[in-house]
């Protein structure tokens, strides 16, 4: 199977064809009335208002397939309860494209604690309840409902991370591929641009989508047993690395082949021969296994996790259902990340950077968040195993030039309504990994590391923030802007590397607060997080002191944490309670963790083990399920709020903790609750702040 993009002769940077843009892509006949069209060649379906921004996904897919000669319509947030508003634009002449928008549809409907959110932050007016459950299913039922017999493509984070049988927190199950559930055609996956371009092209020539295998990035169901050729070789998960002692015990009478070679070390390639690895393919525990199995569920989670480097990773394949009616998800390897001249075509595209005129001035949280900043990379090598990221845009990040970025800044000036000379951030996934990458392309095609930082920065990885630094004073003089802070958190472990960097950030780029995710203090729930120790937190938070103080400036730094993490005992929260309070930290927002599809620590909260590791060793990992040890995680995030005392006390009693109860600076929480509005504490002379009270 030839990968289309490794001919090394596709592009995705299109030539200037001469043709206007149009201000906005329709959402109605009339519209399209207006443009002179009679039909549109695709149409996008999303869970989110069009803002034709490139921060949103389907307005930047629309402007990419534009530019490249295609006519697309967007449908956003359609009335799910019948086929009707899907009928809005007519038939497409190629496909429809579904996604459930920039969020995975449960995620922006409800809560940790499944209570459905009040709001909606990339609706107009922030309503909430424009989009269904698990959207991408319910919109592609009814898009067959409309048009039968048209293509229908699944795309953006909730098809992305539900691409194979996956943990569902809100139904407490594993459930089917989405793309069976839909009953689509194809699943494009990461960053798409490639494969959507070449599946576009191949459609508008008339070639059938069943027979489109071939492109890397997608996911589709086939027959079992099918393969692309002949000669290609199927390797069961259990030779990538062996599932743990835990599993039913092979048949001593089985007639099975010898090895090929012998089981390969945590993180290494197999040994002995070399074979062609665009010719193999993975074959994960099936659906069923994983169904009913939570240790082959962590097994197939960290499979698919070690064949997630694009420069190495083989084709994935997972059966669903028994009998006739069996199929094959099959996944093919993920996209090659995309190159500078790349991203800086796709940002550079002529987007409107505004709201589509049909929402008036109705007020659209999650627009107000980003219409003054600038995505200036993709990706994001962590691999923290509570976050999709990885998972989604791939651990190789993927910069845009300095021009490109300047230019986008110079559009903001003059385009956006309401600029008054602050660029919100220049930022991505992380602030600080812009043009980070492995020193040595040869390694990093064959690394398989979940982390490049993780539980040490590898030597490998280029960690310097020159050009970071060189981008935000080349910014800082752009006629019009009079001032520049990063919103995206700061990756602390790789900023203490270089201290011009925090001099630089903290000197010019902080809008008196700079959040920064240390997520907890003590080494049990960190290891499960893959996230550094507090001691690499102290470093950076000398170093924000001593520069704040350095520029007169009063700043204060502001940590999240996360409450209820896998591999946290209720000594560990109280430990970080402790913690906060001895640093004067009082978090208002906490988050408690939430599983979300495809992640690693979804997989430990599922299974109890540790995927991180080889399984045959057979770690366990403690988790936090019962509602209550939730709500008092949270609350020891909370320890100043005299709501949560009567918990956090009985909890302490219960762990033998008396010596915590009382009203001195090392105690946690008072014996007696306080009036209302006579909360009174001790407080530490001491916060993390710069500037004259440090």
């Amino acid at each position: 199977m030839q990968q289309t993009e490794d001919r090394g002769e596709d592009t995705i940077i299109a030539p200037a064809s001469g043709r206007a843009p149009v201000p906005f892509f329709p959402m109605t006949r009339a519209e399209m009335a207006r443009l002179g069209w009679e039909a549109c060649d695709v149409i996008l379906v999303t869970g989110d208002a069009y803002i034709d921004h490139p921060s949103f996904g389907m307005a930047l897919l629309a402007r990419f397939l534009e530019a490249h000669g295609y006519r697309v319509g967007i449908l956003s947030q359609p009335d799910w309860h019948s086929a009707e508003p899907f009928k809005a634009l007519g038939r497409p002449r190629l496909y429809f494209g579904i996604t459930a928008g920039n969020m995975d549809s449960m995620v922006n409907r409800y809560t940790s604690e499944r209570r459905i959110r009040s709001d909606d932050a990339y609706t107009p007016g922030g309503v909430a309840g424009k989009r269904p459950d698990r959207a991408v299913i319910v919109y592609a039922q009814r898009v067959r409902e409309a048009f039968p017999g048209v293509p229908v493509v699944l795309g953006g984070i909730e098809a992305s991370l539900r691409r194979l049988a996956h943990y569902d927190y809100w139904s407490e199950k594993v459930r089917r591929s989405v793309l069976l559930d839909a009953k689509a055609d194809i699943l494009l996956y990461g960053n798409a641009e490639r494969a959507l371009l070449a599946l576009t092209r191949r459609l508008d020539e008339g070639e059938p989508i069943g027979s489109i295998r071939d492109l890397r990035g997608t996911v589709f169901a086939v027959p079992p047993g099918w393969k692309p050729q002949a000669d290609w070789r199927e390797i069961d998960a259990s030779e990538v690395e062996a599932p743990g002692r835990s599993m039913p015990p092979p048949d001593p009478y089985a007639v099975r082949p010898m090895p090929s070679a012998p089981q390969p070390a945590e993180g290494r390639e197999p040994v002995g021969a070399k074979r062609d690895r665009s010719r193999e393919v993975v074959r994960l525990p099936s659906f069923e296994a994983v169904r009913d199995d939570p240790l082959h569920y962590a097994h197939a989670s960290r499979v698919m996790h070690l064949e997630s480097n694009p420069g190495n990773a083989r084709a994935l394949v997972q059966r669903h259902g028994e009998g006739p009616g069996a199929r094959e998800v099959w996944v093919n390897p993920p996209p090659l990340p995309l190159s500078t001249a790349e991203m800086d075509f796709i940002y550079g595209l002529p987007y409107a950077r505004r709201p589509h005129p049909s929402y008036g001035q109705a007020h659209i949280p999650a627009w107000e968040m980003i219409k003054f900043s600038v995505s200036i990379m993709r990706g994001c090598f962590g691999g923290c195993t509570f976050c999709s990221i990885t998972e989604h845009e791939g651990r190789i990040i993927q910069s845009r030039s300095e021009d490109s970025i300047l230019r986008e800044i110079e559009a903001i000036r003059d385009r956006t309504p309401g600029f008054a000379g602050h660029v919100t951030d220049l930022g991505g996934p992380t602030a600080n990994m812009y043009r980070m990458r492995c020193k040595d392309p040869a390694i990093e095609r064959h690394c398989r590391r979940l982390s490049c930082v993780y539980p040490g920065i590898c030597p490998n990885l280029d960690t310097d923030h020159a050009p970071l630094i060189r981008l935000y004073r080349r910014a800082r003089q752009v006629p019009g802007v009079k001032r520049i802070t990063i919103g995206s958190g700061v990756r602390y472990d790789l900023a203490v590397r270089s201290p011009e960097y925090v001099r630089e950030l903290v000197t010019h780029h902080v809008s008196g607060r700079l959040k920064i995710a240390p997520e907890h203090t003590e080494p049990g729930p960190l290891s499960k997080m893959m996230k550094p120790g507090v001691e690499t937190f102290e470093q950076f938070r000398a170093l924000f002191e001593r520069f704040s103080r350095e520029a007169g400036k009063n700043q204060q730094l502001i940590p999240y944490f996360i409450a209820a993490h896998p591999g946290t005992s209720d000594e560990d929260m109280v430990a970080l309670a402790l913690w906060l309070k001895k640093n004067g930290f009082r978090p208002d927002q906490v988050q408690t963790f939430l599983p979300t599809p495809m992640a690693l620590a979804t997989a430990m909260y599922h299974s109890r083990r540790n995927p991180l590791r080889p399984l045959a060793r057979g770690e366990a990992v403690e988790v936090v399920r019962e509602g209550r040890r939730r709500r008092l995680h949270k609350a020891l995030l909370r320890w100043h709020d005299p709501a949560n005392w009567p918990l956090i006390r009985e909890a302490l009693l219960k762990m033998g903790r008396r010596d915590l109860i009382g009203n001195r600076p090392d105690q946690l929480v008072p014996w007696q609750d306080a009036p209302v509005g006579k909360v009174k504490e001790e407080r530490p002379r001491r916060r993390f702040r710069g500037g004259k009270d440090a």
